[in-house]
């Protein structure tokens, strides 16, 4: 018997050599399995016998500096199905699909689509009241359906609406901050870990019985608490949405509070404005009926309207505002001092001749101090030319014109400045023309101004707090760099005061404050459209506020910053302080200009000679109507006890019981002065409750109306004189 073949042995040894090849590659395969793809393998079984629903975390609240709430997360719920559990239930899937969609206020094909998908999770609806998520709940158990969940998640509901909406920004379906606010600027601190709820299912992703939830609970973000303050940022809003209505502006406006000592922003109004409960409504002028919502399209107009910060966003030509700037680097550089003997008659400049804003007749020879009073142009075009070019830029540079100012939020703007100026260009840029800058720059660099040359850094953010109120982190305040000196600094708001009290700034006049500031009134590229401005800061003596107003194309009576800019800043100021708790301290001016009020007494069942008596007691007049002697009753009165009125107003007394009060036509008082106006009504048997100086610019009842004789009218009055 003969072995196998020489062909045969040949035969098995290429088996043997390819099985044991087979063989290294499955242990290689089972190695490269084991050990290289352990890991991800492992999660791919785990997520095959297991399947998860996220838990959104709650979103930190927002507040202002004395703790209120200005956004919030209320607590809602996530409906989500498992269509695989749902279709093998044996449940009529038209009728769930029907009911869903009921509750849910939802299509009733799109829920169906949604149930019968060949998936194993699919969101219904987010964002649902608990109440509709109570109500699901309680129809699943009644109805023992299986595979709808109910899960918590929380909803951004701002209890201010449009309070600070430009500071506050909102969120996205996904709860994530969007667009520039503060929602956004500290997404990472806000936003919190979302958390898991796992559940085993089997091969067909079927919850497996008696299968026990798993829960990773989520982690909570953190509060951030704002340097805002929530009544001094109404207060802004409150009245710029009066300046707005009241001189026809039709491009927006800007107001900033800010402290001049740590640079914190105590309130930051755009207008317009939006609702950031619901941020894709239609802006003003759109017809919400046909409104592209949120689309690309309607995205994009509402970045350009209601969305756009104009506070960081939009630049604009200072105008006079800008000499407190040029005063300071003056100054500094004993360039001049202001009591130095000048003279506002036009200067030529490189073929331009540079003429006082009051054309035809300037104010002639004066002392520096009362140029600035009077924003005399070529007073600053000869200061500058003085100082060149390189010193002029240099400071405007170390005021921070030429930076952002790096402001908690996102899409600020710089202007533009000039990168090789000309010494026209210098002499334009003195009194504020021929070049851009942002409001929150400008006020900004006022800081400096306020707190003895200190540039301050901006800040909307105070700290972070977790969920017990816990401090976790604070921001402190920061000095960008020191500008001026001390002394120049106490020098140029001196002077600044001057220009509120005697100046082109009287209507910012506040009687027991003393307000430093200059008006700003600069024509844009566009024909006939103009910027009035004011910025200010006050007490003038030791500043604790800055304050910038800017109006942008005002259309009404007049278009100046020192006629419609300043009487805004004053309201602000004067309720700001006041709010604040500083304490007034009255000039002898202030004295003189104050119309002390009283409380109207009851007389009522009194005599006249007893109700005459008693009324002179508290310095006011009267008018007798109906018949009698001085010892009938006086049946009735007006004004009502304890009303408040300026002394030395008339009180009616009636010796009768009137079917109806005696009726008076109000008359008009607009441009007279306070002795006229005050004479004009007690003549039409009213009274007067005086505002401001100067010519009465407004009244709270229109001419011609028909009010009860004895009424109060406020009359507010302006300088309109030598007001830039």
């Amino acid at each position: 018997m003969t072995g196998p073949s020489l062909q045969t042995k040949k035969r098995l040894l290429f088996i043997l050599v390819i099985f044991t090849i087979g063989v290294f590659v499955l242990i290689g395969k089972l190695a490269y399995l084991q050990i290289v793809q352990s890991d991800e393998l492992q999660k791919m079984a785990f997520e095959q016998q297991n399947t998860s629903r996220t838990i959104s975390p709650r979103r930190g609240t927002i507040y202002d500096r004395n703790g209120k709430e200005l956004a919030i997360s209320a607590s809602v719920d996530t409906i989500s199905v498992r269509p695989s559990e749902i279709k093998s239930s044996g449940k009529d899937l038209e009728q769930i699909a029907q009911r869903l969609a009921e509750l849910l206020e939802m299509d009733k094909e799109t829920v169906y689509a949604k149930i019968t998908k060949n998936s194993s999770y699919e969101i219904l609806k987010r964002k649902v009241e608990k109440e509709t998520g109570d109500a699901i709940r309680s129809w699943v158990q009644e109805e023992k359906i299986k595979g709808i969940n109910i899960d918590e998640d929380t909803k951004r509901y701002y209890p201010g609406r449009n309070l600070a909406a430009h500071i506050i920004g909102f969120t996205g379906a996904d709860n994530q901050g969007l667009e520039n606010g503060i929602e956004i600027v500290m997404e990472k601190y806000l936003k919190g870990v979302p958390g898991k709820i796992l559940s085993e299912v089997d091969a067909r992703q079927r919850e497996i019985p008696f299968n026990t939830e798993k829960r990773i609970e989520a982690q909570d973000g953190l509060n951030v608490v704002l340097t805002i303050d929530e009544t001094i940022q109404y207060i802004v809003q409150r009245e710029l949405e009066k300046a707005i209505e009241d001189n026809k502006v039709m491009k927006g406006a800007v107001g900033i509070v800010m402290d001049p000592r740590n640079g914190e922003i105590l309130a930051l109004v755009s207008k317009p404005d939006f609702d950031l409960n619901a941020p894709y409504a239609a802006p003003p002028g759109y017809d919400p009926e046909t409104w592209v919502g949120n689309t690309s399209e309607g995205v994009d107009i509402l970045r350009k309207t209601v969305w756009r910060n104009r506070a960081v966003v939009d630049t604009y030509e200072p105008g006079s505002t800008f000499k407190a700037i040029t005063t300071a680097a003056g100054l500094e550089e004993n360039a001049i001092t202001p009591e130095t003997m000048v003279n506002d008659f036009p200067v030529e400049v490189g073929g331009w001749t540079m003429s006082c804003w009051r054309r035809g007749r300037p104010h002639g020879e004066e002392t520096f101090r009362e140029a600035v009073y009077n924003s005399c142009n070529p007073v600053f075009v000869k200061l500058a030319m003085n100082l060149g070019i390189d010193k002029f830029y240099g400071y405007m540079k170390a005021f921070g014109f030429y930076d952002k100012t790096g402001i908690d939020l996102l899409g600020e703007q710089t202007g533009i400045i000039h990168e090789k100026p000309t010494e026209v260009d210098m002499a334009a840029a003195s009194f504020g023309q021929r070049f851009t800058i942002t409001p929150i720059q400008l006020i900004t660099a006022y800081t400096a101004l306020a707190n003895d040359g200190k540039l301050m850094k901006p800040r909307l953010v105070k700290e972070l707090t977790d969920s017990e109120g816990n401090i976790v982190k604070k921001f402190e305040p920061e000095v960008i760099r020191t500008v001026i000196s001390k002394e120049t600094a106490e020098t140029v708001r001196e002077i600044l005061e001057g220009v509120v009290s005697e100046g082109t700034g009287r209507n910012a006049y506040v009687k027991g404050y003393r307000v430093a500031g200059k008006t700003g009134t600069s024509q844009t590229t566009e024909e006939g459209v103009y910027t009035a401005s004011f910025c200010s800061f006050a007490p003038a003596d030791n500043p604790s506020i800055c304050v910038l107003v800017a109006l942008f194309d005002p259309k009404g009576d007049s278009h100046m910053g020192g006629a419609i800019a300043a009487p805004v800043a004053g309201k602000i100021i004067e309720d700001t302080l006041s709010y604040l708790g500083v304490e007034r301290r009255y000039s002898e001016k202030d004295k003189e200009m104050m119309v002390e009020e009283v409380f109207v007494p009851d007389v009522r069942n009194k005599t006249i000679n007893e109700a005459v008596k008693s009324l002179k007691e508290y310095d006011l007049e009267y008018k007798i109507e109906g018949e009698g002697n001085g010892e009938s009753i006086v049946v009735e009165q007006t004004p009502k006890p304890d009303a408040s009125i300026p002394k030395k107003s008339i009180v009616v007394l009636y010796t009768y019981k009137p079917e109806e009060e005696k009726m008076v036509t109000v008359p008009s008082v607009l441009n007279k002065t306070v002795s006229e106006a005050t004479d004009t009504l007690k003549n039409a048997g009213l009274n007067i409750k005086i505002s401001g100086s100067g010519s009465a610019y407004k009244q709270s009842v229109a001419p011609g109306e028909v009010v009860t004789a004895g009424k109060v009218i406020e009359v507010e009055f302006r300088e309109l004189d030598n007001i830039e």
